[in-house]
């Protein structure tokens, strides 16, 4: 078996140490900073690398890590594995997306055990499952953003046998798998990358100390270091798409971007493999040339999360207007109606949240509807709150009925956040498992300084590092049983399979989506095609002039109620919505 390793940080020896023995590498006289030696080696086998007499260390590309980042690697073999499945060919453009955390989807908090839940997903109406961090890091519990080994699967989720169980589970029910990957800084605690090369810089600086290389002396063989992680995660695991965390953290001035290496790279995979691969980026830029293609200027990433949407709906069904949700807030219904039409609120206009002016406009007769998703929770939305409310925390189930109808009925792609589909009620809630002591209390204090500063005692907020932190933030499946929950469940079903159904639901022209509005009676109204989506978040009933003609026909409604009448008012009731069509 070939063992290499990038160790420019290495004077004058490189060892292998395997199953307790030790090979000495050689340079590698092609690639600079490389060492490789050939040794016989088994799947399972442990190993580690010495550079200069020092400790051994576990491989940076590591695919398998059993006892946790600090511990020895294990070779994987990956051609063992027998899949029974391929690939189902499912387009982003009719997709529905579902957010999940493993470690909390169910109590046992492994793959396995969420595999097995796949089939809920499946009848649901779910097309993918985008899963939360995989990356190994310290301890159990976790978001996953603090990972330390992006080829390797966290041991304690099942490791990387029980994440193909998990792909090809999926597969089976005809559906993909998104995985959410982290490029922009690696975790504290266990990353033992510096000791091999310059895998950092502090030529830029970031909100995790200093940036990943992609950019100064060393950067090229960086690059390829994530490159091929990227990589790894679609032709090893079979996984058909990647979530890009925060890209706007990525520190690149270099002429061609991290991001479109990266989506070129993905392109001709995908084309080899005859495979649909895609990614999703998460940004705060605003910024179109995210998602516009490499042949005309942009960055070529096939989609982005889009917070102004989910910024203008919370505001309008919460009233909150603290932090950047201040210029949402002043006309909800109007910001709402701009995002529903022309995807970004800030387009150019003044973010009081910043300072300045942010964003630049979508080209809604060139830009396509599929290359945004809309939401109305995720996991930043819900976890980094104070508590990890839900919006079920605070909304009437006919509010989050509204939410549910904005969110599968506007023109972007949308996604929901586990659980959200019966309104759950457990909070999801920020929590760690750090082993470096040091490192759990300055967490602690962090985030409990974080929210006393805008209200908050300190003692309400819950403590990362304790494991019922975790414990709370597991959802309650037995609520599905209940009302209003299992009414809920029914409406998200019902709206999933309008969907599907109907093509207007999935037309991706931005330009022919109509909105109307009334701020102060709080509702709206817009026409895809030849269909209508009313809601009312309002407490009273609202008349809404939809005019008639004639054929009009109600395809799902959360109350009661019938289509417009002779006058072309349609009469609905507070806090509640319809979908009608009219051809």
């Amino acid at each position: 078996m070939l063992f290499e390793v990038w160790a420019p940080s290495a004077r004058d020896r490189v060892v292998l140490a395997l199953n307790g023995t030790d090979h000495p590498l050689e340079r590698d006289a092609g690639r600079d900073g490389w060492w490789t030696g050939v040794v016989p080696a088994e799947d399972g086998d442990r190993y580690g690398f010495a550079l200069d007499h020092r400790p051994v260390l576990p491989d940076p590309r590591s695919r398998r890590l059993p006892d946790g980042p600090d511990g020895l690697s294990a070779v994987v073999d990956h051609s063992a594995y027998a899949w029974c499945h391929e690939s189902p060919r499912l387009r982003l453009r009719s997709s529905v997306l579902y957010e999940l955390h493993v470690g909390t989807f169910t109590p046992e908090g492994t793959l396995d055990a969420a595999a097995a839940r796949l089939g809920e997903l499946a009848g649901l109406g779910i097309t993918h499952v985008e899963l939360m961090p995989l990356c190994s890091f310290p301890g159990v519990r976790g978001w996953g953003y603090d990972g330390v080994a992006p080829w390797a699967v966290h041991e304690p989720y099942g490791g990387p046998e029980a994440l193909k169980r998990f792909v090809d589970t999926a597969h089976g029910l005809g559906m993909g798998v998104v995985l959410d990957v982290v490029h922009n800084h690696l975790g504290p605690s266990g990353n033992h990358l510096p000791s091999f090369g310059p895998y950092f810089t502090e030529t830029h600086h970031t909100p995790w100390g200093a940036a990943v290389n992609l950019d100064a002396p060393g950067s090229d063989e960086v690059r390829a270091y994530f490159l091929g992680s990227a990589l790894a995660w679609l032709r090893d695991y079979r996984i058909d798409g990647l979530r890009l965390d925060a890209v706007h953290a990525l520190a690149d001035t270099r002429a061609l971007t991290f991001l479109e290496e990266l989506s070129a790279a993905v392109d001709e995979l995908a084309k080899e493999q005859g495979r649909q691969h895609f990614l999703i980026a998460e940004s705060d830029l605003a910024d179109p040339r995210t998602t516009t293609p490499r042949t005309l200027g942009g960055l070529g990433v096939h989609a982005q999360w889009n917070d102004d949407f989910h910024h203008a709906l919370h505001t309008a069904l919460t009233g909150e207007s603290q932090g950047y949700y201040g210029d949402f807030a002043r006309a909800p219904m109007a910001a709402l109606a701009k995002t529903l039409t022309h995807v970004f609120f800030h387009d150019g206009t003044y973010s009081s949240f910043r300072g300045r002016r942010h964003g630049r406009p979508v080209d809604r007769e060139r830009t396509p509807a599929h290359r945004f998703l809309g939401y109305a929770q995720t996991h930043d939305q819900i976890g980094n709150r104070a508590l990890g409310d839900r919006l079920s925390a605070s909304l009437s189930p006919g509010l989050l009925a509204c939410a549910a109808t904005l969110v599968l009925t506007s023109p972007s792609v949308p996604m929901l956040f586990m659980g959200e589909e019966w309104g759950a009620t457990t909070p999801w809630q920020y929590f760690t498992d750090h082993t470096d002591p040091e490192l759990a209390e300055a967490v602690r204090r962090g985030r409990r300084r974080e929210f006393a500063a805008h209200g908050w005692s300190e003692n309400d907020v819950p403590d990362p590092q304790e494991p019922a932190t975790r414990d709370r933030s597991v959802l309650d499946r037995s609520e599905r049983e209940r009302d209003p929950h299992r009414r809920l469940l029914a409406w998200h079903r019902e709206l999933i399979a309008l969907r599907r159904t109907h093509p207007d639901l999935t037309d991706p022209d931005l330009g022919g989506v109509k909105v109307a509005f009334d701020e102060e009676a709080r509702w709206l109204v817009f026409r895809r095609g030849d269909l209508r989506v009313a809601v009312n978040l309002g407490k009273e009933s609202a008349a809404i002039p939809l005019g008639s003609n004639g054929r009009d026909r109600v395809l799902a409604a959360w109350e009661p109620i019938g289509a417009p009448g002779a006058d072309g008012m349609l009469r609905l009731p507070g806090e509640s919505a319809i979908v009608l069509t009219d051809g």
